[in-house]
């Protein structure tokens, strides 16, 4: 399963791996599959010639709407319990308008702490590390060139991969 427990997609690593043309792609992808005991789901060559390149760049559609869901409700939490935390250290260390108004003080320290867990959320699902990934492979097939896709299951299995790729000339681009 997925080794981040923010967002709801079962691959969070994912890298594309840039060839200068489809032989050496689609041979690469065949050894990363029978080499490192990659499934052969997780690894797709894309060549000029693909159809439906941004579902096989991002196939997990249902996954997405999962992360946002999940990003927002579990950073809200944690900005909750967040804000909650700085309220009892200002109330512990005497701050007075903390002191004089405990309710409200705490009440506002723990929306803030929310407020802020929804914004980090809506920066988790929007993926930004995902746009380096997506616009290499497609500026590769756009070029001419072909590009091996990996949806890696683990932070290790996605810097296996990145290696053994690398190894065999390709240009890799991945998320973080």
């Amino acid at each position: 399963m997925s080794d981040n427990p923010i967002t709801g997609e079962v691959s969070n690593s994912k890298l594309a791996a840039v060839f200068p043309a489809r032989a050496p792609a689609q041979a690469a992808a065949a050894d990363l599959v029978q080499q490192l005991g990659f499934q052969p789901a997780q690894v797709k060559v894309l060549t000029p010639d693909t159809a439906d390149v941004d579902i096989k760049l991002e196939p997990e559609g249902g996954g997405i709407w999962r992360t946002i869901v999940l990003a927002h409700l579990k950073l809200c939490v944690v900005g909750a319990v967040a804000g909650g935390a700085i309220f009892a250290v200002m109330l512990l260390a005497g701050v007075p308008f903390v002191v004089n108004s405990p309710w409200t003080a705490g009440g506002w320290w723990v929306l803030y702490g929310a407020i802020g867990g929804l914004f980090l959320g809506g920066l988790v699902a929007l993926r930004p590390d995902h746009d380096r990934y997506i616009q290499a492979a497609r500026r590769a097939v756009a070029a001419g060139r072909s590009a091996v896709v990996v949806h890696a299951l683990s932070m290790t299995q996605q810097q296996q991969a990145a290696r053994f790729l690398a190894e065999r000339g390709a240009d890799v681009t991945r998320t973080l």
